[in-house]
């Protein structure tokens, strides 16, 4: 007799090939006999069903936390194996196969291996059992800290390379992390890929262990020298140093002076006369160059460098005496304001031709006279070395005169004659003193046209490398003009107290000879009813 034997009956897992079975002695349940059609179904799957819920309960009743099991691998995933317990399956997880770093299970185990393993955790209600292989031996982790004290220097092996850093085997089961800020004192590290890869035997130092979370912080640099340990000895403040301009910014130039170490040169640090307003356009990236150490700040690791430095200051030497008050020059116009027009002397140095000096006639347009790239000549009214500026002109001696006489007239007029007509020759003088210009210091206008505050142009100051007009001076020729009306005022109030009081006394006077003459009276008319 004969009885049917479904696929899905022939174990607890479904075989791959059912085919194997054929000629083996089998034992079966019977499940259903249909005597119509003279057909048996047997299963051989529940029989081994209930022969394991038998020794499942049995497991179960005797197995504990910390056993030792033989069993038998099943079925293996990503993420571990399932091994027969006998009754039961447990999972070994893949992070409880090995105290050290395995891809995949197949590492470690293979289907229908026997292996021993120790029983981790138990489920009784959900009837799940946790596993683990490497708890059988010792952990690495324990007395870490005195296998692998903090500074120590060892060798590791690199085992994955990451965005962030590299992790690098110290044993099986131990592997710290060496973060890519710890991997060079010199090299700027984009990613760690370009120092090490995986395999790679490399030097680390240990710079820290966290025990209860097994994390190691390594470090590759610190087995090296820092270079900013002595660079305050290496660079010593005023020294002239070479090196290769490595970046260009709009503030300065970062100028390597060694794989490491770099030094800053400030865009104000370039040029003693020139106006520099990126960097690019005095230096090229890659280019050598020669600088001077102006500070060393070795613990925020910052050097400062100067580029004019290596040369005299021309505003202390050569362009006062080359460019004297009142000497015509000739000059090229490279850029013209609303204010004036912009002069270049010579190379990198520039004056400024106010719109005011440009013609005696009143000028809304510098560009209506001038045009940018014309040669022309101009007169030098001031040189001020403290705000490295120079004031030219293009009006004429007489101009300047005839300026300096309707100034005085003006101031003549403001003072309403008498008194400050005597010092009308002394305001003249002054004025044109003032439209001469010179190398007085910083204090002081160019020129000054008149006293009176509501007829008076005003004039800024000169300046050379500057986009605007100085508003100081003509803040000082305001005040200034204010300071004459206060004194003519003050004058007229004095006076007119003087005239005052004047008039109070004869007052007083009068008064007193009135009173003089009542008492006479009175002692006349007294005498007279005496007798």
């Amino acid at each position: 007799m004969n009885v049917f034997l479904p696929a899905s009956q022939v174990d607890v897992r479904r075989p791959s090939d059912i085919a194997d079975y054929i000629g083996q002695d089998i034992e079966c349940m019977i499940l259903k006999i249909d005597e119509a059609r003279r057909n048996i179904v047997v299963s051989r799957r529940r029989l081994i069903e209930e022969a394991r819920e038998k020794m499942k309960k049995e497991l179960l009743s005797n197995l504990e936390i910390g056993d030792l099991r033989t069993g038998l691998v099943k079925n293996i995933a990503d993420f571990g194996a399932f091994v027969d317990l006998g009754g039961i399956d447990g999972l070994l997880h893949i992070t409880d196969m090995s105290w050290g770093r395995i891809n995949h299970p197949t590492e470690m185990v293979k289907i229908d291996e026997e292996i021993e393993v120790m029983v981790l955790n138990i489920d009784y209600d959900k009837e799940k059992i946790a596993l683990g292989l490497k708890q059988k031996s010792k952990s690495p982790w324990e007395n870490i800290g005195e296998k692998y004290p903090v500074d120590s220097v060892i060798k590791g092996e690199v085992v994955n390379v990451l965005s962030y850093g590299a992790f690098v085997k110290l044993e099986d089961g131990i592997e710290g992390l060496v973060h890519i800020s710890e991997m060079s004192w010199t090299r700027r590290v984009n990613h760690p890929s370009e120092l090490v890869a995986i395999g790679d035997e490399v030097d680390v130092m240990v710079l820290g262990i966290n025990e209860e979370k097994q994390e190691i912080s390594l470090g590759m640099k610190q087995t090296q020298a820092n270079p900013w340990d002595n660079v305050s000895d290496k660079y010593p403040v005023g020294g002239k140093v070479s090196g290769t301009v490595r970046n260009l910014t709009n503030y300065g130039a970062f100028i390597e002076l060694e794989e490491g170490v770099d030094g800053l040169l400030h865009i104000s640090d370039m040029s003693w006369t020139r106006k520099i307003s990126h960097s690019n356009e005095m230096l090229k990236k890659g280019e050598p160059l020669e600088c001077e150490i102006l500070s060393v700040d070795q613990e925020r690791r910052r050097i400062a460098l100067g580029l004019k430095q290596l040369a005299d200051d021309p505003w202390e030497t050569t362009i006062p005496e080359k460019y004297s008050p009142g000497s015509s020059v000739k000059g090229k116009v490279t850029k013209i304001t609303n204010f004036g027009v912009f002069v270049e002397l010579e190379d990198e140095l520039e004056g400024l031709l106010h719109v005011s000096e440009l013609s005696d006639q009143k000028i809304e347009h510098p560009e209506s006279m001038v045009n940018v790239g014309d040669d022309i000549e101009v007169r030098i009214l001031r040189v001020d070395t403290a705000d490295r500026k120079i004031g030219l002109s293009c009006r004429s001696d007489e101009e300047i005169r005839e300026a300096a006489a309707a100034a005085a007239a003006a101031e003549v007029a403001t003072d309403g004659g008498g008194g400050a007509a005597a010092g009308s020759g002394d305001a003249a003088r002054k004025a044109a003193e003032d439209l001469k210009g010179g190398m007085g210091g910083a204090a002081g206008p160019l020129f000054t046209l008149g006293a009176d505050a509501e007829d008076e142009e005003e004039v800024p100051e000169l300046e050379v490398s500057a986009e605007d007009a100085s508003a100081e001076d003509t803040s000082a020729e305001d005040t200034s003009a204010e300071d004459t009306s206060a004194e003519d005022t003050s004058a007229e109030d004095t006076s007119a107290e003087d005239t005052s009081a004047e008039d109070a006394s004869a007052e007083d006077a009068s008064a007193e000879d009135a009173s003089a003459e009542d008492t006479s009276a009175d002692s006349s008319a007294e005498a007279v009813e005496e007798e």
